[in-house]
């Protein structure tokens, strides 16, 4: 008899509000990650169960869950590291839509809190010239450029669980991102933005959104960098507005 996986997938039905685990097993497989696993016991034990997945590359971030207690990407999850039963739950922070698949809409707008574009063609004085970049200009903003917005820093972050309109530090590492660019144009207006009083102060430092990050991005040290920016952004307000000496 070959090798069986012991899983316990809590499950959520919407129509009447009530949570539950449920209990299978799947045949192990060299390789096998725990997206494997919960694609194997939709396709052949539970067609119900409800989970969003896309690329299986740990690049779209569609399939992050909670996995043994942790934030994770289920497809960069193998279950042959990971001790059985393998318990698999839905994000923390969010909304439950389905089983697991949870609400991220909120989360998705505090994204847009950090205005993360450059308006180059609304402020920029000439559009017939290039504006250029450098390798080590480039290098500012890699880091933080690497987010797939795969929320699992949200559902790692006690500020969060407390303050769901917090802005978060996905939000945090993309306005870091956008105002290490030399095409910003509006660095001004994103600092008015995320330092507002659900903005960057809230975050206390703990770290767990950068130990879950599977990109690496680090928005715990986007977030301190970003404080230094927001001090100098207000002094700077400050400094304006005094009146001058005639």
């Amino acid at each position: 008899m070959s090798k069986k996986v012991e899983f316990k997938i809590k499950r959520y039905n919407p129509e009447t509000a009530e949570s539950s685990v449920a209990d299978y097993e799947v045949p192990a497989k060299d390789g096998m990650t725990v997206l494997d696993a919960v694609n194997h016991i939709k396709d052949t034990q539970d067609s119900s169960l409800a989970h969003r997945w896309s690329c299986r590359m740990g690049i779209c971030g569609s399939c992050g869950a909670i996995v043994n207690g942790k934030p994770v990407l289920m497809c960069q999850t193998f279950c042959e590291n990971t001790k059985a039963p393998i318990r698999v739950e839905p994000m923390r922070n969010f909304p439950v839509i389905k089983d697991l698949v949870v609400d991220i809409d909120s989360a998705m707008e505090h994204l847009r809190e950090a205005m993360p574009y450059t308006d180059i063609i609304n402020r920029h004085a000439s559009l017939d010239k290039e504006i250029l970049q450098t390798p080590k200009q480039q290098e500012k903003f890699k880091q933080t450029s690497q987010c797939i917005k795969c929320m699992l820093c949200y559902s790692a972050c006690p500020v969060v669980g407390h303050n769901p309109k917090y802005i978060g530090p996905a939000a945090a590492a993309l306005a870091d991102r956008y105002l290490s660019d030399n095409h910003d144009q509006i660095s001004d207006e994103r600092m008015d933005s995320i330092t507002e009083k659900n903005g960057i102060w809230l975050c206390s430092f703990i770290g767990e959104c950068s130990v879950v990050c599977p990109k690496k991005v680090d928005p715990a040290v986007a977030l301190q960098r970003l404080k230094v920016m927001g001090v100098l952004h207000s002094a700077k307000k400050i400094i304006s507005k005094r009146p001058k000496k005639s």
